[in-house]
């Protein structure tokens, strides 16, 4: 299992870096998103932010958002690699072959995780050079990583979920669009719930993104983070826990294509 799993991942870094459009689209979109909100928007946005770090850095505030955002482009990849395999006829290949079945799903989540490791790590440097600072120390940014990677483990299952009910490889990447961009947007990651209408703050409250974001935004810049750890904590363990166990039973189903 842990042979053929590694097989299978050295397979999906070869693509990716055969293939670097998509991996370079994922870092491009966070990064012109947290342009855009910083140079742009900040100003009007960052002026009327009372919960923004050192009274009203908005690029401090909008950090957190834009690494989630980043989470969720990334997740796009593991979804559409996984479509073309089951089109193409390769997964028909590898079931024939004596290799553990769940570890063509293995390759590409973990695969996926790397590459969006690698991604936030540019953006954030990106973020840094923009003039990003934080009191968080050692224990701190590794809580922080914590989080960013249960939720990537999780989404990348899901994805790969995602990727298998699909029936084209456009397909695959449309279905995620809502996680990738709606439930970004539809969080504290631009600006604090208050301001939102009362129906969507409740939403934007008790959906994913924004207990992960709340969360590194305490860890980050200092501040309490009240229930939303345990919340950041639950939704990636129990998104991981479904993507896993939807992948594999679709992945075990008889093949239909």
């Amino acid at each position: 299992m842990f042979t053929d799993s590694a097989t299978m991942l050295r397979r999906n870094l070869r693509h990716a870096m055969r293939y670097p459009s998509m991996t370079a689209s994922v870092v491009a979109v966070p990064i012109m998103m947290l342009l855009l909100f910083n140079y742009v928007f900040g100003g009007a946005i960052g002026n009327g932010i009372a919960g923004a770090p050192a009274g009203g850095d908005y690029l401090g505030y909008l950090v957190p958002g834009i690494l989630l955002l980043t989470i969720g482009s990334a997740s796009m990849p593991v979804a559409v690699a996984i479509c073309t395999d089951l089109t193409e006829g390769i997964v028909a290949r590898f079931r024939t072959m004596a290799i553990a079945r769940a570890s063509v799903l293995t390759g590409h989540v973990i695969g996926n995780v790397i590459q969006t490791v690698v991604s936030l790590v540019i953006v954030l440097a990106v973020a840094v050079a923009m003039g990003f600072r934080t009191s968080a120390g050692f224990g701190d940014w590794l809580l922080a990583a914590a989080v960013l990677l249960l939720l990537t483990l999780g989404l990348s299952w899901f994805s790969a979920a995602l990727g298998q009910v699909s029936k084209t490889p456009e397909g695959a990447s449309n279905v995620v669009l809502p996680m990738t961009f709606l439930l970004p947007f539809l969080s504290s990651a631009f600006v604090p719930l208050d301001s939102m209408p009362a129906g969507i703050r409740w939403f934007a409250e008790y959906q994913p993104f924004t207990a992960v974001i709340e969360t590194l935004r305490g860890l980050l810049a200092g501040t309490p983070i009240g229930w939303y750890g345990w919340g950041a904590i639950g939704w990636g363990a129990g998104i991981t826990v479904l993507g896993y166990f939807w992948s594999k039973r679709l992945f075990n189903r008889e093949p239909t294509r």
